[in-house]
């Protein structure tokens, strides 16, 4: 549990998430910080994202994951590469990670 004040609480959650190959190779090798993730889940700031890497190819995990912190979540209008009425509907957070 967090504070955040005298009597404030919140309880930090791991979230399970896929994470495609180019993107997971940038985040483990540490050249990327940011994740764009479709804003249909609930993120703080302290969470953590387990990244379990899957292959669009064989439509299968490939077995690696990492965790990461998020350390800032900024939420964004919808943009080209999501269904319109999906991203309309629930927008999207930049995830800042560690």
């Amino acid at each position: 549990m967090v504070g955040c004040g005298q009597f404030c609480y919140y309880e930090l959650m791991t979230i399970e998430k896929k994470c495609w190959p180019e993107q997971f190779g940038g985040l483990s090798r540490g050249e990327r910080r940011l994740d764009l993730r479709l804003a249909d889940f609930k993120v703080k700031v302290g969470d953590k994202l387990l990244l379990r890497e899957w292959d669009p190819k064989t439509r299968k995990y490939t077995g690696r994951e990492m965790k990461k912190k998020v350390s800032e979540v900024l939420a964004v209008k919808p943009d080209p590469f999501y269904d319109k009425k999906i991203a309309e509907y629930y927008g999207f957070n930049v995830l800042f990670l560690e």
